[in-house]
């Protein structure tokens, strides 16, 4: 089966500056590639509705905005197509010097192994599309297949590829859905628009505050990573 995945981040600044945020989110929408019509009018049909022709982004919410933002998540989570993972990095834990020869790019794109590689399974198909960045390693996202289709010899990982955001919608919801989480887990949000929203995805699907999940959770899939070590 062939799918489409679709990442994003949030507080990014936190990898190398340990004061900026608590937590550094990273985050993508999967899709099976069939249903990739459906999502782009599904979230152009909100857009329309709305009379929003910008981009969505979780930076942009606002109280005038959170109704839009509202439509959003309810078409995520009504979509039985869409599925969503994120991995939360504690930043006072990353050691770039330890384990990435101070190399904090190199580190970055580790973290984005560990999204990716648990939901790739066996005889599958993948397209991979990240939020575009200037890396100063020009091949990170060639290696970062390399390093996937090596690891799932079953499955084939067709391309990893940058896309500016704004001629992505899957990224724009993977932007917002991520923005969300680590909001949750930063505790820094003021905004009552991004507060509501938080709560009308833990009242209204979850019946819970947001947390992390079980490996096996599929929908809204929530992964805290212990850069401890040990079990």
């Amino acid at each position: 089966m062939d799918f489409e995945i679709y990442c994003d981040e949030s507080g990014l600044e936190a990898l190398t500056r340990k004061d900026a945020h608590l937590y550094t989110a990273i985050g993508g929408i999967w899709i099976p590639s069939e249903y990739r019509n459906s999502l782009k009018q599904g979230i152009t049909s909100i857009k329309v509705k709305h009379n929003i022709k910008g981009e969505l982004k979780w930076q942009k919410i606002s109280p005038s905005y959170c109704e839009l933002y509202k439509d959003l998540i309810d078409f995520f989570f009504l979509s039985e197509f869409i599925r969503f993972r994120v991995v939360l990095i504690e930043s006072n834990k990353v050691d770039n010097i330890k384990f990435n020869n101070e190399d904090a790019e190199l580190g970055f794109y580790k973290f984005y192994y560990q999204l990716l590689q648990h939901w790739i399974f066996d005889f599958n198909n993948y397209d991979i599309f990240l939020d575009l960045k200037i890396n100063r390693n020009k091949g990170r996202l060639k290696e970062l297949g390399l390093v996937l289709d090596r690891a799932n010899l079953t499955s084939d990982i067709k391309q990893v590829q940058g896309l500016p955001s704004e001629q992505s919608l899957g990224i724009q919801l993977a932007d917002v859905l991520t923005g969300l989480v680590a909001a949750k887990f930063n505790n820094e949000i003021t905004s009552q628009a991004k507060l509501s929203l938080i709560k009308h995805v833990e009242d209204k699907y979850l019946g819970k505050p947001i947390a992390p999940t079980p490996k096996w959770e599929e929908k809204f899939n929530v992964f805290r990573i212990n850069l401890k070590g040990g079990w």
